[in-house]
């Protein structure tokens, strides 16, 4: 392959790397209200609802990534384990 021929390779896999973190970034947001909710016990369809959407979505961003190819899949997974990284030192910072 040519080094344009990888260009295309190259910007699908950082675009799906930038979706991944961003999907990441609002799964770990929907995460933490689950456990807020589940925590303050406020019954128990509100954190379901949640849990549901969180995982339909992460099915929904990583299929069409690997429609896109193995490169794609990848960089969104990558994408998605940096935004577990931001979300955990988030977490750790504010003591909980």
């Amino acid at each position: 392959m040519s080094p344009v021929a990888l260009l295309p390779l190259a910007a699908l896999a950082g675009a799906t790397a930038i979706a991944g973190f961003l999907f990441g970034r609002a799964y770990f947001a929907m995460l933490r209200w689950t456990v807020a909710s589940f925590a303050a016990r406020q019954g128990w369809f509100g954190p379901l609802a949640l849990t549901l959407g969180r995982i339909a979505a992460a099915v929904v961003l990583f299929a069409i990534a690997a429609r896109l190819g193995a490169a794609a899949l990848l960089a969104a997974f990558l994408g998605f384990l940096v935004a577990r990284a931001v979300a955990v030192g988030a977490a750790r910072r504010a003591g909980g």
